[in-house]
């Protein structure tokens, strides 16, 4: 039997990943540390910010730690917050393993710390980012890797790299992808031949909850749901399921995207406010954001397709009526 913190449990991945592992036949046992409370008969209160929130662990015999709460939209403020929770964050959390001889941590980083990365990189690519989100789950890694290095003979460190994670309920970025084709106010910027790697919130949790099983070593994983679509062809998916229809719609040229991107960014700063819009944006849209992983290598299997989670997610959200269920707004 294992007990298993889950620190950031009550987030959109965390919800999905806690379900899963209270639905095992073992016994396991896990517990839900996070600042906000869910219901959850095994909640603990826990600020990875604050050391002595961690206290809240002392007698519960934790066998692992699986940190998944970041700081990750685009428009924190201030951007110390960044370094406060993801690298500070990362050192409380393994002087938590330390002072409670707990010697197996999984750890959720992102392939943000590759930054523009070439197609299909994999987990061997340069980090190479391009901003506070990606240069801070990089060093946390590192600070993951000391904690290792300090008994790499029975110590185990797994971090796993998601690509972007989508699923009902979330309401980040691919979720208002979604909505705005669902609205019929989309328009295509740019030719949409770049790729997009993307994953299910369902199979990252069972990615996860595999890497329990992870003997001794450092286990470094992207995650990414195969195959890749191109923005034509995802767009064309959406529509298709809601509206019947093959195409992608209005088009414009990728130039007069950028203009409106650069727009919003002095809108923003004249109104003292963040707009959906921005230069950033834009360019996380036309850019190609695919990725390679040596998962399979692990022996794990995806339970669910990344077509299937694309339906279930735009059912959920836009054809059945779930307006009552639980809603995460994340980046």
């Amino acid at each position: 039997m294992q007990k298993i913190l889950v620190i950031g449990g009550s987030g959109f991945l965390g919800t999905r990943l806690i379900n899963r592992l209270n639905h095992k036949n073992d016994n396991n046992i896990s517990y839900c540390a996070d600042l906000l409370k869910k219901n959850s008969k095994n909640y603990l209160y826990l600020d990875v910010t604050e050391p002595k929130t961690f206290n809240c662990i002392f007698d519960k015999k934790i066998d692992v730690i699986i940190n998944l709460a970041a700081m990750h939209r685009d428009d924190v403020k201030p951007i110390s917050r960044y370094d406060e929770v993801n690298v500070q964050g990362a050192r409380n959390v393994c002087e938590a393993a330390r002072s409670n001889n707990i010697n197996q941590i999984i750890f959720t980083s992102s392939v943000a710390i590759y930054g523009f990365a070439p197609p299909n990189t994999n987990e061997f690519g340069e980090p190479n980012y391009f901003n506070d989100y990606g240069r801070t789950k990089y060093l946390a890694e590192q600070v993951y890797k000391d904690w290792h290095a300090e008994d790499p003979e029975r110590r185990t460190l797994v971090i796993v790299r998601p690509t972007v994670i989508f699923g009902e309920g979330n309401r980040g970025n691919v979720y208002n992808l979604f909505k705005q084709i669902a609205s019929k106010k989309f328009v295509m910027i740019g030719d949409g031949k770049n790729k997009k790697s993307m994953a299910y919130v369902e199979n990252v949790a069972a990615f996860i909850e595999y890497a329990l099983s992870f003997k001794s070593g450092i286990h470094i994983y992207n995650y990414i749901d195969k195959p890749d679509f191109d923005m034509n062809s995802l767009v064309s998916h959406v529509r298709n399921t809601l509206f019947k229809k093959n195409n992608v719609g209005i088009r414009l040229p990728a130039f007069c995207g950028i203009a409106i991107g650069h727009l919003a960014d002095i809108c923003s700063k004249l109104l003292g406010k963040n707009l959906p819009i921005s230069s950033i944006r834009m360019k996380k849209f036309m850019g190609t954001t695919q990725f390679d992983s040596s998962i399979k290598e692990s022996g794990f299997k995806q339970p669910i397709p990344l077509p299937d989670g694309l339906e279930r997610t735009l059912n959920y959200e836009f054809i059945e009526d779930n307006s009552l269920k639980e809603i995460f707004e994340t980046e």
